[in-house]
């Protein structure tokens, strides 16, 4: 596939049809566009959803216990294993230090979790857990890159990017790709970023609130009929420059203002909860108004976007980088969203969402078995925590095809490295757009006169995971 696809021409729309430039949303136009990419093969999902943990969890702390490190407590592990390796903040002969967690079989399928996740316990069998991804990058702003775009440095369309560029939207109203987050990653903006795929592509940013958006209301005397005209007459100008210039982003400039009509009434209607039944709320953990809740109302969003049609929603959390206190940080971190991940799971499922929404968890890369200890120059220690590490971590996925209760790959005895069904972020990225329905070889897009794709030159899919 090239970027030759098929065009509007909005101009002969405008002077022999019926349409006006305000009901021909932004989805029009990505939809055409991916009708001309086409599906390679019947999907299993229809839409993601992403839960980065900014930070990179720690694997032996989660989703792969190592009971060999309480015998190695306190001692440098084997010279050999940490030969030629590179850390972020810690040298190869830094200590081995236990996981203070109790890690215990869960559901039929007896997946072991830690006692972290007592919530996600309880749908341990939806799950399916990946315990030997590899990464090529070792910092947060270049792993996060990574984990999103393939690529370690700026530029590249992102994942969800790379899906409104190939599926298109199904609704009208609202963007292709949603962003949702707390606070800003380490990458920013670039880790929603369209790179050079054109502009409509990238992740529209949605805040937690009553008001998503900025600039949603109407200004004081201005009614809905007087900001339509507005929108039809900038369209009619806009089109007139792309018949002249043959620039997409001029295409992009008249999609944007089409959609920001659209969203006047259905983003407010998104957003607000009023609608959803106190047993949900209650799942959700959203019952009452307290601080700390932003991870738990995204994930509702998120539900109520795929519901919808959106076809990819991107949830960042940061506080995961745990260089120092795993004893108390990293459990406050869990805290935050054991229940609202859970809840995810088990409200798509009872609305038949899950089978067609594939839910990703996992951060940019994993945590060293060895520890790191903070002495910040005033000789009183902080309690320790782990280092960088991109040889080896652990995601879990659900729905949308995935092999529900499956434990796939596993790491050495010390949580080190991969010893069994590596899966790279390319091979994860190529299984993830097989399951929408697109080889990731070929969907491509032309720029400075290479055919790109997400998995560059690489990536495999694995069967093994899938149902």
């Amino acid at each position: 596939m090239t970027n030759n696809s098929m065009m509007l021409n909005r101009r002969d729309l405008l002077r022999t049809g019926t349409l006006g430039i305000g009901s021909l949303a932004l989805s029009h136009l990505l939809t055409t566009e991916a009708r001309a990419n086409g599906l390679h093969h019947t999907p299993r999902a229809k839409s993601v959803i992403f839960l980065h943990m900014v930070g990179g969890p720690s694997q032996m702390d989660t989703f792969d216990p190592k009971s060999e490190l309480d015998k190695w407590d306190g001692k440098s592990l084997p010279p050999e294993l940490t030969k030629g390796q590179k850390f972020a903040f810690i040298t190869p002969e830094a200590r081995a230090i236990k996981s203070p967690y109790k890690f215990a079989p869960r559901g039929d399928s007896g997946m072991v979790m830690s006692e972290l996740f007592p919530q996600l316990a309880t749908v341990a069998d939806a799950l399916t857990m990946i315990r030997s991804m590899k990464t090529n990058e070792i910092n947060h702003g270049s792993g996060e890159l990574f984990f999103h775009t393939g690529h370690g440095r700026l530029g590249r369309p992102t994942f969800g990017a790379w899906t409104s560029y190939g599926l298109g939207t199904e609704n009208e109203n609202l963007p292709a790709y949603v962003v949702l987050k707390d606070q800003h990653p380490n990458a920013g903006p670039a880790a929603w970023s369209s790179g050079f795929l054109p502009s409509k592509h990238q992740g529209v940013q949605f805040r937690t609130g009553a008001k998503p958006l900025f600039y949603l209301d109407n200004p004081s005397g201005v009614t809905g009929g007087r900001r339509k005209d507005v929108i039809d007459t900038l369209g009619e100008l806009n089109s007139l420059a792309f018949d002249r210039y043959h620039d997409p982003e001029i295409k992009t400039r008249i999609n944007q203002y089409e959609l920001a009509y659209e969203m006047q009434t259905s983003v407010p209607e998104l957003a607000d909860f009023v609608s959803e039944p106190d047993h949900i709320l209650r799942m959700y953990g959203l019952e009452q108004s307290k601080p700390g809740q932003d991870f738990a109302k995204n994930c509702l969003v998120a539900r109520r976007l795929v519901e919808r049609g959106v076809r990819f929603v991107q949830i960042f959390n940061k506080g995961w980088d745990h260089h120092a206190n795993i004893y108390r940080a990293l459990p406050n971190s869990a805290k935050k969203v054991d229940q609202a991940c859970a809840a995810l799971i088990k409200d798509l499922k009872q609305r038949d969402l899950l089978k067609d929404t594939l839910v990703i968890w996992g951060g940019e890369f994993g945590r060293t078995p060895m520890v790191q200890e903070n002495n910040a120059g005033t000789g009183a220690k902080t309690p320790p925590g782990r280092d960088h590490h991109k040889e080896c971590f652990s995601i879990w996925m659900a729905g949308g095809g995935m092999k529900p209760g499956l434990t796939y790959g596993a790491t050495d005895e010390f949580g080190f490295g991969v010893i069994d069904n590596p899966v790279h972020v390319h091979d994860f990225h190529a299984t993830c757009l097989h399951l929408l329905g697109i080889d990731h070889e070929q969907l491509t897009y032309k720029h400075q006169g290479r055919d790109f794709r997400l998995t560059d030159v690489h990536g495999h899919v694995v069967h093994d995971i899938l149902a």
